[in-house]
């Protein structure tokens, strides 16, 4: 690894880091095996503001994300050193339930991911229905709480017993949105969520992730670069497995501070 990708990250200061952060990574690590994918990531996440982590293939987006909600270590041989603090508690410290985080900490995926067979109702409250709920007035409640959420309820209502494969692809992400709201997670993470969409629907999924910060704390994994900048408050760019520069949105896109933030966001490599 050259000396340039040892140096530290050019982090935001003079009041421009986030305030009110909700979560926190400090010196966080993780690796495949014997592959070494992030080095030493300090990051916070910002209360109810969307953060984008932006990088090229393969720099670590995907594995941050899922470190932060304790996926990671479902892959035969990965593991995680460091800390990943949910309000000041260590996600990984001895005794902490994962299951538990990751209803804290809901995650919607790259492809939209509904159970085909079941119905869009019972797609929305399965969350709630692994976790002991079995009052039928209070699922339709958490439905209808969560479709309108997801910006999804009015298209859906009428036929909520109908299969979740008969949706659009763009329906069907939403659907997801929804099932990862029906369980009041602090913390939602998307990754790549708009790839597989056409262009109406990643603008509907956009609008929604505005709605959305209103109550929830965003982390988006995007490889559109024009996506973070329209959508997201802070940006976080890796490269090769660590932080390269992290700050407001805007500064990071007009105003970076590492040649190599430059570089990436105008093309010149990755």
């Amino acid at each position: 690894m050259s000396d340039a990708l040892l140096t530290h990250p050019h982090v935001a200061r003079d009041g421009q880091e986030p305030d009110g952060a909700v979560m926190e990574t400090r010196n966080l690590h993780a690796w495949y095996g014997s592959l070494h994918v992030l080095r030493g990531i300090d990051l916070s996440i910002a209360s109810c503001r969307i953060t984008a982590v932006i990088g090229p293939s393969g720099c670590g987006k995907s594995t941050f994300l899922r470190c932060l909600n304790r996926m990671h270590e479902l892959v035969p041989g990965a593991r995680v050193a460091g800390q990943v603090l949910l309000r000041g508690a260590d996600v990984y410290a001895p005794g902490v339930d994962p299951v538990g985080i990751r209803r804290r900490i809901g995650m919607v995926f790259q492809r939209p991911n509904p159970f085909p067979t079941m119905s869009i109702l019972d797609n929305v409250v399965a969350g709630l229905r692994l976790a002991g709920v079995c009052d039928r007035r209070r699922l339709a409640e958490v439905a209808e709480r969560a479709l309108r959420q997801a910006a999804l309820w009015d298209e859906v209502k009428d036929r909520l017993q109908k299969p979740a494969a008969a949706l659009s692809g763009g329906q069907q992400q939403r659907l997801c949105i929804a099932r990862a709201l029906a369980v009041k997670p602090e913390v939602l993470l998307l990754d790549e969520p708009c790839s597989s969409l056409d262009p109406l629907s990643t603008a509907r999924i956009e609008d929604l992730m505005e709605d959305l910060k209103r109550e929830y704390t965003l982390v988006i994994v995007t490889h559109n670069l024009q996506q973070a900048a329209r959508v997201s408050d802070f940006t976080a760019l890796l490269l090769n497995g660590q932080l390269v520069e992290f700050g407001p949105t805007e500064a990071v896109f007009t105003r970076p501070r590492d040649r190599r933030t430059e570089d990436y966001i105008t093309g010149r490599f990755g």
